[in-house]
């Protein structure tokens, strides 16, 4: 189980322009326009850590393994006794070589009969491979992932227990936590496969939690994925696809951080095209999703330097980038909220 936890308008421009256009605008993003803010709760980024801690405890989750299962009875417990409605999807899918692997989407639903809906999503599972460590040794080793899987589910469950308790979202909001995002093809692996994707078995979970979506036509205004949030020295520049798909809540989002204090960790830049789970959620359900994914600009890789290497550690999270990233979407929600 996960710790106990301590705490306890609407832009009308943005919602008609996302409901009239499928979410795109000519907007820039470089707006210095003020936007009236709705009074909202703190978020609070001691919990987040305290659950990425504990998600850590129970070891590397990857599927189908002990802790992994452990990992997402808590996550289905949490959610439950939050009072949400908790459904799953558990199937099979196949990695980039053939291989079966085990995928459990979960997704935990706030004021499901409003048919006016926004999407908050991660990734919980945990990359087999720490194959971009600097010492190769490591390389077949898991990975902790304490940023890179746990960090945004950790910004979610807190989103989560703030919204369930307050009396004035009557928005519809889906939690959705994605398995089998992380079992791309390793890099230590240069054999080709017949059987691999395009996308090199990247967002495994993602892809057919898109496909029953589509299929049961579900809808959302608008969707935000968070994927490694909380790593020290991040900074999240928007990202390719967001702004193809959902330049209008980019634009929203981006522009409430500045206003509110966290326009360092939100900078008006634009950053690479992301292979992720929102690229799935755009393309096959079809509900405009952006990404908050860091972009560094120096070191190994612009994921920052923790990314698929056995230092993603909770000792290398920083609660400041958690609360810049869950505060600046929760005023987003409390703004938006109808």
């Amino acid at each position: 189980m996960f710790p106990p936890l301590k705490g306890g308008a609407v832009w009308v421009f943005l919602l008609l322009l996302l409901a009239s256009c499928g979410g795109r605008t000519t907007n820039s993003g470089t707006q210095r326009d003020t936007i009236p803010m709705q009074p909202c709760p703190a978020f609070v980024a001691e919990n987040a850590m305290a659950t990425i801690e504990a998600q850590c405890q129970l070891g590397p989750r990857v599927p189908g393994t002990q802790a992994w299962k452990a990992c997402g009875d808590s996550i289905v417990a949490w959610f439950t006794g939050l009072g949400l409605t908790v459904t799953e999807q558990q199937t099979t899918v196949k990695m980039y070589d053939g291989t079966d692997y085990p995928c459990r989407n979960i997704t935990a639903s706030l004021n499901p009969d409003n048919r006016d809906r926004i999407l908050l999503c991660a990734h919980w599972d945990s990359r087999p491979w720490a194959d971009n460590d600097p010492d190769e040794a490591n390389h077949k080793k898991p990975v902790l992932a304490a940023n890179d899987g746990a960090s945004g589910v950790a910004v979610m469950l807190e989103l989560a227990r703030i919204l369930s308790a307050a009396d004035s979202i009557r928005t519809g909001i889906d939690f959705v936590c994605f398995d089998a995002e992380d079992a791309g093809h390793p890099q230590w692996d240069d054999k080709e496969y017949a059987t691999e994707t395009s996308e090199g078995g990247w967002c495994l979970g993602s892809r057919y939690w898109s496909g029953q979506a589509s299929a049961q036509n579900y809808q959302a205004r608008f969707g935000i994925l968070f994927d490694m949030v909380g790593g020290r020295g991040s900074t999240f520049s928007r990202e390719g696809y967001s702004l193809q798909y959902a330049q209008p809540v980019v634009d929203m989002l981006w522009h409430i951080a500045q206003q509110i204090g966290y326009g360092h960790y939100f900078p008006l830049k634009e950053g690479g095209y992301i292979t992720d789970d929102h690229v799935n959620v755009n393309q096959i359900a079809r509900v405009p999703c952006i990404d908050i994914v860091p972009y560094h600009t120096d070191g190994p890789s612009s994921f920052g330097p923790t990314w698929h290497t056995v230092s993603d550690t909770p000792e290398n999270i920083d609660p400041n980038v958690l609360e810049a990233v869950g505060q600046s979407v929760l005023q987003l929600i409390y703004n938006d909220s109808k």
